[in-house]
């Protein structure tokens, strides 16, 4: 457990690997209460796949001997808690946080569809006037959130607040994941919480990319489609990029070469941290084109990106390394919310990403899940992700 000194603020973490719903909320809940010693104001329960048809249980079993004021979770394809990852076996964490003087706002939405599309029902009202430092953390079931569109609506109003979470996993059908929010277990649809006030929020989104080759400017493009990167066709200013690589960064660009979008086009130089990436997803030798899995306008700057594992290190090292370089004040805690293409597939080993954490952050409590998309702030924009590290660290404000 940590507590801030100056706020009184706490964070505690606990997890079980009971393969009993009851069980393990039980467990979790009085480890967690151990540590707190009182009730908490905001919570967080993380579960693997494998209690999906007992998430009622789970949920009761936890409130039986815990309570938090506001109650979040959520499937995962695996649970991030402590210090592990555990990414294949059966396992529940609650993240628990005392929060004194700051504001949170439950937030449940559904998307009905009517004749001109969805709809978004259930926003708060008081979430259109906008709060200093606000952050929202969503967790949203992939099959039945629009979560561009949601982001969009976010950003008309609530200007300025940063999104940070995850796309619940583990299950591979509409219905098959499961979200929380308080008592109540739904299989669509987002959860989430506004937070304003006492405490500061830092986000950390880690695309685990590195730039390769030149920048160009996009001279010609239709939706997700480049025609040309500066007056040439796409294909090829990608040909030559790949033919200036070495044979192993080859071996890597066969099957993880990306593109870069830059996020602000004023800056004179573009580097980490500048780039919204984005999957290059096909190739026209006949056109000369490339798609990417966004939109792309006549004007913008790219550059092609490698991802391997230790680019995707290297990067949350130094994004990590800038957080403590930048802030006076050390996390308290931190909610995780990574990749599930991350973790032993892409690093060869386990607990890759949390211990990086700890590493830079401290021995803090942490939990999160292996996620079907990741939420987090490139460039002052909030963007839902693939293949990324999005923390969410908790903290005294630095002033």
């Amino acid at each position: 457990m940590h507590i801030g000194q100056d706020t009184g603020a706490r964070v505690a973490v606990a997890v079980s690997r009971d393969e009993d719903a009851a069980e393990a909320g039980r467990a979790v809940g009085l480890a967690v209460r151990s540590q707190l010693g009182e009730a908490a104001d905001l919570a967080f329960l993380f579960f693997s796949s494998h209690y999906a048809n007992q998430a009622e249980t789970l949920c009761a079993a936890l409130r039986s001997e815990f309570s938090s004021r506001i109650l979040l979770g959520g499937t995962g394809e695996g649970v991030i808690a402590g210090a592990e990852e555990i990414e294949d076996a059966a396992a529940v964490t609650l993240w628990a946080a005392r929060l004194p003087n700051t504001q949170l706002t439950p937030l449940r939405l559904a998307f009905p569809q009517g004749a001109d599309g969805f709809a978004i029902k259930g926003w708060p009202e008081s979430l259109g006037v906008k709060a200093e430092r606000q952050t929202i953390i969503l967790l949203a079931d992939p099959f039945t959130t629009p979560i561009d569109e949601v982001l969009s609506f976010m950003a008309d109003r609530c200007p300025g607040a940063a999104a940070i979470g995850g796309l619940v996993g583990g299950g591979q059908d509409l219905g098959d994941n499961r979200l929380l929010l308080n008592d109540e277990v739904y299989d669509g649809g987002l959860v989430g919480v506004a937070l304003s006030g006492g405490v500061a929020v830092r986000t950390v989104v880690s695309q685990g990319c590195r730039p390769i080759g030149a920048s160009y400017v996009v001279t010609k493009a239709e939706q997700n489609v480049i025609h040309e990167l500066g007056g040439s066709s796409a294909l090829d200013r990608l040909q030559a990029v790949f033919e200036s690589l070495a044979g192993e960064e080859r071996q890597i660009a066969h099957r993880a070469l990306h593109l870069g979008v830059v996020i602000d086009e004023h800056r004179e130089q573009f580097g980490r941290g500048d780039f919204l990436v984005r999957n290059l997803i096909g190739a026209d030798r006949g056109s000369g084109s490339v798609a990417i899995g966004d939109r792309v306008q006549e004007g913008q700057t790219v550059q092609f990106h490698l991802r391997d594992a230790q680019s995707a290190s290297e990067d949350l090292s130094l994004l990590l390394a800038a957080d403590r370089a930048k802030h006076r004040k050390p996390p308290l805690g931190a909610l995780l919310f990574s990749c599930c293409g991350r973790g032993q597939a892409l690093f060869g080993r386990a607990n890759h990403d949390i211990t990086t954490v700890r590493d830079r952050e401290g021995d803090i409590p942490i939990a999160g899940f292996f996620a079907q998309g990741e939420i987090g702030p490139v460039g002052g924009s909030n963007f839902l992700h693939g293949y990324t590290a999005s923390l969410a660290l908790f903290s005294e404000p630095d002033a």
